[in-house]
């Protein structure tokens, strides 16, 4: 939340690149993020070997909870801030300026005025990233921590018990049912603050940074350097390796079309989850009561469920009733749908909250029906939201690895398998290449999502 402060309100310098880079670690895939920590500070890590020669020899070993809480926070903190700095631009800004005018400070103006504005989508990127956490299989395993999604794992692929492994699935799942009915119990008579609305063509006036410039600089810099930075060195320098072995041109031959099957899954997966996720966003958003939270919460399960744990059920769904499914893109689709369902959820519903009902009111009162108000309007003035969570859904389901490792058809390889696959090997070097060029390809749709949105929304209020 402080990053997306700084890089959409605050007059951060080069904030635009900032956010750009603040955002980037969302593509990095955890467990790629996990190998970097091990590579650069592991017992025989980059870091290690250089201080061989000044007589340190043993480092503190960062796995276990530690280091996978570490690796967790730096890959997911994107959520939050994503939905926060959009909900940021919507914010109306002439609430602040009428608080500041009153004698209250910047910061009792933001704990007053723009916090219950951007509550709720501060919440759903936590909520987002907290589900993550709780179905992540990739870190807690090169970590070396025992966590539920482990455990399934290991009855299904080791001790060959499915049974055992869809039961622990069933414990995530409830678990992940007390983490949204505690989101829900947090945004509680979160209704009218949210409503405010930015007027059409309004530029936010960036707030001076004084004495803070340094440490928020600092902050920013130190964020960027352990989420993105860190973890580029440290594949950059395992790519270099293949350059020095005359390998890189072979790497990439196979890299290349893995890159484009993960972009044709993933883009479609994203379209049918926001698909979906509109008339739930819009139920959420217009009617009261306790069913449309219902709905809204339900959807959150399959997101906590471990990519095996869905696989699994998917795999025994299409050899029972859909053999035409099985072992095609489209069952891949499908289960990124389930599990990634709630990110176009949450985004359509950040975006849907902020469409003033009087602009649709006006246009009815001009003659206009419901799917012209609905065209013309509110998926215009929502598109930001919805464009996040279409986003994010592109930028998870194009790293999503154990879905992928048991449905894919054969031959199919996206770079999250290659990586896998190079990697249970150790050879780690051979991972950097797909991994490197998976970040390349999310790095044009992230610069467009974060750099853009404001020309956007101005043209659709317009």
């Amino acid at each position: 939340m402080p990053f997306a402060i700084l890089a959409v309100r605050s007059a951060l310098p080069l904030r635009r690149l900032a956010l750009v880079l603040g955002a980037l670690p969302l593509v990095v895939p955890s467990y790629v993020g996990a190998l970097a920590l091990l590579g650069a500070l592991g017992p025989r890590g980059l870091l290690a070997q250089a201080l061989e020669p000044l007589g340190v020899f043993r480092l503190p070993v960062v796995d276990g909870l530690l280091g996978s809480t570490i690796v967790l926070v730096l890959f997911t903190y994107p959520y939050v801030l994503l939905l926060t700095a959009s909900a940021l631009r919507r914010v109306d800004p002439t609430l602040e300026r009428a608080a500041r005018g009153m004698g209250r400070g910047p910061v009792d103006t933001f704990r007053r005025v723009t916090l219950p504005q951007i509550r709720s989508a501060v919440v759903a990127g936590a909520l987002l990233a907290g589900l993550y956490a709780m179905s992540d299989f990739g870190v807690v395993s090169l970590m070396r921590c025992t966590t539920l999604t482990r455990e399934a794992y290991l009855r299904y692929d080791s001790l060959y018990d499915p049974a055992g492994a869809a039961a622990v699935g069933l414990v995530l799942a409830l678990l992940a049912l007390l983490v949204v009915g505690a989101e829900q119990w947090s945004l509680r008579g979160d209704t009218g603050a949210a409503r405010r609305r930015v007027r059409a063509g309004e530029d936010v006036a960036p707030l001076p940074l004084g004495r803070a410039r340094i440490p928020a600089v600092a902050f920013v810099a130190v964020v960027v350097l352990l989420a993105l930075v860190l973890p580029l060195a440290i594949l950059g320098w395992w790519a270099v390796t293949l350059v020095a072995d005359a390998s890189l041109a072979e790497q990439l031959r196979d890299a290349l079309p893995a890159a484009l099957n993960a972009i044709g899954v993933s883009a479609a997966a994203a379209m049918v989850c926001v698909g979906l996720a509109l008339p739930v966003a819009a139920l959420v958003a217009r009617v009261p009561g306790r069913l449309p939270r219902l709905v809204e919460g339900v959807s959150y399960v399959g997101y906590a469920l471990p990519g095996i744990v869905v696989g699994l059920g998917l795999v025994f769904l299409a050899i029972r009733s859909a053999p035409f499914l099985y072992q095609t893109a489209a069952i891949i689709v499908i289960a990124y749908a389930v599990r990634m369902l709630p990110q176009a959820i949450s985004g359509a519903r950040s975006g849907w909250e902020r469409v003033d009902p009087r602009f649709e009111q006006a246009a009815r009162g001009m003659g206009r029906g419901p799917v012209d108000v609905l065209a013309r309007v509110t998926l215009p003035l929502a598109a930001p939201g919805i464009l996040t969570g279409a986003a994010l859904v592109f930028l998870t389901a194009i790293k999503e690895l154990p879905a992928t490792l048991l449905l894919r058809p054969n031959g199919f390889e996206t770079p999250a398998t290659l990586i896998w696959q190079n990697t249970a090997v150790a050879q780690y070097a051979s991972a950097a290449v797909p991994a490197l060029l998976l970040i390349a390809v999310s790095a044009l749709p992230v610069y467009a999502l974060l750099v853009r949105p404001e020309s956007r929304s101005r043209r659709a209020l317009g």
